[in-house]
């Protein structure tokens, strides 16, 4: 779902709005937004741990490369949100006091005055309220959800987290499941090993066989995914299972080969056809197949053509990669996990990017394409087509 393109006209909306940039409520964060000229259009929205913005040493560092970020998406003006549990005029608040200053101060030249808000467990305040203008804790919260943001949220079917976590939790299938799956996946692994080594079954034929059966059980899951695209989604408990354990070991076993997860995720790029099939036809990889894959690339990071993840097509991708996740070896799903972070940050969600990634790192911290994604994500990178529109 893409968020609509939305002004604020007063503080309480765009408090209304954070949450739903970011997919879940913050808590103890410190939230920079960027407001576009003319008239105040909201633009990127970057969240930080409220500890790591007050750092004596770490924190001015940090405020100046999220300012940066927003004077790059076109921001004219900023407005600063701490989410802390506490009203910080309830006593001296060394934590808000500090990160206000890092970021105010980082801020200073690009956009003048930044204006601060507060948002506590109970109510929200100003920034710099220090007399009877907000009541004990803030203004209360209900206030939020009467907003013409909040009700154009909702009619969009906006669904916000309760925590960070759940933004990217994939609940875990029924061990039965997970064991039939495993089987299975240790079965496909087993014949992709033999097509490596010496004997009969051996050799660059069955190399690409392997391959291609492999990228064949991806197909027919995202199918069969997609004719259910109406109805329950199959990560849900008892509809994941339709898949089958012969095509998700195939596909688990097969994201473990570099050569196949490539095919999958030029796969998740419309308009490739069987570009994938073909990258998987040789055991080398030819400059017309390898022109192909990188223009196809092109279409998710190139500012120039880079285009907007499609939103039906990439809800079936997902699923079907949570589903592999859900039934996969438990720390064992680093591919599936990288997938699913890219398509993420290709739809703009950087919230649930990196929670992806970073399981996808400790799954498998020399996992190369998660570090090259997490470090695109860290940095504040937008996919292709958010700049395209900065």
């Amino acid at each position: 779902m893409q968020i609509p393109t939305l002004r604020v006209r007063e503080p309480r909306e765009m408090l209304a709005l954070i949450p739903h940039q970011l997919g879940f409520h913050p808590a103890e964060s410190v939230v920079l937004v960027s407001l576009r000229p003319p008239r105040g259009r909201v633009g990127l929205v970057v969240r930080v741990d409220l500890t790591d913005l007050a750092d004596a040493a770490a924190g001015p560092r940090l405020a100046r490369a999220l300012v940066g970020h927003l004077d790059r998406d076109g921001a004219h003006r900023a407005a600063l949100v701490v989410y802390t549990r506490h009203d910080p005029r309830s006593g001296p608040d060394a934590l808000v006091a500090a990160a206000a200053a890092h970021v105010r101060e980082a801020a200073a030249v690009p956009f003048g005055d930044v204006a601060g808000w507060v948002v506590t467990s109970t109510g929200y305040l100003g920034l710099d309220c220090r007399d009877e203008c907000c009541p004990p804790g803030g203004r209360p919260l209900r206030e939020l959800d009467s907003t013409e943001v909040g009700a154009q949220m909702v009619l969009v079917g906006s669904a916000v987290a309760g925590c960070r976590q759940d933004v990217a939790r994939i609940a875990p299938a029924g061990a039965d499941a997970r064991r039939s799956v495993a089987r299975v996946r240790r079965r496909w692994q087993q014949r992709g090993l033999l097509a490596l080594g010496p004997g009969p079954a051996a050799g660059d034929e069955a190399r690409c066989a392997w391959w291609q059966e492999s990228m064949r059980a991806w197909r027919a899951a995202v199918r069969l995914v997609g004719e259910h695209a109406g109805g329950t989604p199959p990560v849900a408990s008892g509809a994941a299972p339709r898949l089958g354990p012969p095509l998700l070991g195939r596909i688990e076993a097969g994201l473990a080969d570099v050569r196949v997860r490539d095919a999958v995720l030029v796969a998740l790029v419309p308009g490739t056809g069987d570009l994938p099939e073909h990258s998987l036809a040789d055991i080398r990889v030819t400059p017309l197949v390898d022109a192909g894959m990188r223009r196809a690339l092109t279409l998710v990071v190139d500012p120039q053509v880079g285009v907007p993840a499609p939103e039906e097509s990439t809800a079936v991708h997902e699923r079907v990669l949570e589903a592999v996740v859900a039934h996969g070896e438990r720390g064992g799903q680093a591919p599936a996990l990288t997938l699913l972070g890219l398509l993420a940050w290709w739809r703009g969600d950087g919230a649930r990017a990196q929670i992806l990634l970073a399981r996808a790192l400790a799954a498998d911290s020399g996992y190369r394409l998660a570090a090259l994604v997490d470090e695109a994500v860290a940095s504040g990178l937008p996919p292709g087509w958010v700049r395209a529109r900065a």
